[in-house]
């Protein structure tokens, strides 16, 4: 893990979201929203307005991936638990989570969401690979988690991802030190387990919608450790406050 890797870097990126591009993106955004709002699925309707703004395909997933119906929104904004952590039990979406820092440590891009979280364009595509970010990364959510005084963290990762144990292995040794539990659980699908949870930390927004309650996770950690991050902010602020 000794060689500096970028997760999440894609070197055209500074072209495609720069300031002039980024006006586009976010007209073409509200464009995609007004869509949702009238019953159009997200798909169709970033087909749609992408091939009428000639956007780039990380251009168009940085829209889908950033834009929510306001019911979705309300739903998530009733649900976020901001404090009285003492003594609770966490279920974490590890690969969400834990690539979301690695992307930011890596000053690759990551999206500032309309429902208050921060979403990264990195795929996986079927494999998971440890590098030079990913104790950092785990460090961090050791830090904050002691921090919010839990009794208990439960790690979900995607066992059919590969080298998920490898990971799992790093994450308790390096939170071994915590006086909070540490559960690590290689499961074939994390979404469906996190759905029926609360206190469930992830940017996923099937989960969000679904679970109990949940925790802005991500966004917190960079905001406290790496307060210079520069994100791409597509949060579309007052475009659904009175919807």
């Amino acid at each position: 893990m000794s060689k500096e890797v970028r997760r999440g870097y894609v070197p055209t990126d500074a072209k495609e979201f720069s300031d002039k591009n980024l006006e586009l993106i976010k007209r073409a955004q509200s464009d995609v929203f007004m869509l949702l709002e009238r019953g159009y699925p997200i798909k169709s309707a970033s087909t749609f307005v992408g091939n009428h703004y000639l956007l780039s395909e990380r251009q168009r997933l940085a829209i889908v991936r950033s834009t929510s119906q306001s019911e979705n929104i309300i739903k998530r904004n009733n649900k976020l638990l901001k404090s009285d952590f003492e003594g609770k039990i966490v279920y974490i979406d590890g690969l969400n989570l834990i690539i979301t820092l690695e992307v930011a440590l890596s000053e690759s891009t990551v999206l500032k969401c309309m429902d208050g979280t921060i979403r990264d364009l990195a795929g996986l595509r079927g494999t998971y690979k440890l590098i030079d970010k990913t104790d950092i990364a785990i460090e961090f959510i050791g830090e904050k988690l002691a921090e919010m005084e839990i009794s208990e963290v439960n790690f979900y990762l995607d066992s059919p991802v590969s080298n998920t144990g490898k990971l799992k292995q790093r994450i308790l040794e390096l939170l071994a030190k915590y006086s909070y539990e540490v559960k690590v659980e290689l499961v074939n699908n994390a979404d469906v387990i996190l759905e029926t949870k609360s206190c469930v930390i992830t940017s996923d927004a099937i989960i969000l919608n679904k679970c109990k309650s949940w925790i802005n996770f991500a966004y917190d950690v960079v905001l406290e450790k790496l307060p210079n991050f520069k994100y791409i902010d597509l949060k579309m602020n007052k475009a659904h406050e009175n919807k």
